[in-house]
């Protein structure tokens, strides 16, 4: 079945309006659009959620967008059949060689070796071509794909990690991302390569930190790619503020220039700009096996176009 337009959406959930009285207001049609780009397994999943699990069938309550949000973060943590037969494809190799350069930047089209395999994950429905740069098909795809990978190396984090960092009002990042320096430091060759995706381990490590460290209690942390071709890794929010993370890795062959440097920073501005954010963090993994940790574990605050960005060396 072709994916369903946003119009089809909407006569979709008419439908069950018709039948129940229940409406969808204002913001709900465009959420569950956003959420699952039209899949058809996600739209029903969605409205399903919201109105026998969340709503437990009141059909006199409205379906407004912050109930279809709550509706993905429940099934980003839930474990059905649909979700976890996505997960069981990603450890076949044809599918990971695909999807390990998604997962580090949304490369571009034209950047990607176009072959069978490309062509395979294609058509399993998980990654789509827009603006000539390949990205998850949808929201939920890309969050559960990268929870999943991310859920062992989570495991293994100690309990205590939880919740330190965070207080009534504010998350003190800096501290959290200074103690993920060290966790890195201390555990980077222990942690291994989660499913042999050896390049995105960076990025796997730290998202499972933060989510372990922040254990829930934060409004939400999800990974944002959607903003043509600027790319940021990981967005917090908690009471009302923003926390913008951004990855990089360098290597020998990859070594992280000058001018990668301020596009990198531009980049980060930009995206903060945008979520209203006037702090953001820039991490940077060396993985260059002939530098010593001493070397790699740095830190930098600059104050940039008018707001501070912390550049972060591990």
């Amino acid at each position: 079945m072709a994916n369903f337009t946003q119009s089809e959406i909407k006569t979709l959930y008419h439908q069950h309006t018709e039948a129940t009285g229940q409406v969808f207001v204002d913001g709900a049609v465009e959420r569950t659009w956003y959420w699952s780009q039209g899949q058809p397994w996600l739209v029903n999943a969605l409205a399903k959620q919201v109105i026998e699990k969340i709503l437990k069938f009141d059909y006199s309550v409205a379906i407004s967008a912050e109930l279809i949000d709550k509706a993905a973060e429940d099934l980003f943590l839930r474990q059905d059949a649909h979700i976890d037969s996505l997960f069981e494809r990603l450890k076949e190799p044809k599918v990971r060689r695909v999807m390990e350069p998604v997962i580090i930047g949304a490369p571009r089209w034209n950047d990607m070796v176009l072959d069978d395999d490309i062509q395979y994950v294609f058509d399993l429905g998980l990654l789509k071509k827009e603006d000539d740069v390949v990205k998850p098909a949808n929201p939920i795809y890309q969050e559960v794909i990268l929870r999943k990978l991310a859920s062992r190396i989570q495991n293994e984090i100690p309990k205590d990690f939880s919740n330190q960092w965070v207080s009534n009002n504010l998350i003190e990042m800096t501290s959290l991302i200074k103690n993920f320096q060290q966790f890195w430091r201390e555990n980077a060759e222990v942690l291994g390569e989660p499913y042999q995706y050896t390049e995105a381990t960076p990025h796997l490590v730290c998202m499972a930190f933060l989510q372990k460290a922040l254990n829930g209690r934060v409004d939400s942390l999800t990974r944002e790619s959607a903003l043509g071709r600027e790319r940021l890794d990981l967005l917090v929010k908690y009471k009302g503020r923003s926390y913008p993370v951004e990855l990089k890795v360098q290597d020998k062959k990859r070594r992280f220039t000058d001018l990668q440097k301020n596009k990198s920073l531009s980049q980060l501005r930009s995206y903060m700009g945008k979520c209203t954010a006037t702090e953001g963090w820039l991490v940077i993994f060396d993985k260059s096996p002939d530098q010593t940790w001493e070397h790699k574990i740095t830190w930098e605050t600059t104050e940039f176009e008018g707001v501070t960005i912390h550049m972060i060396g591990c």
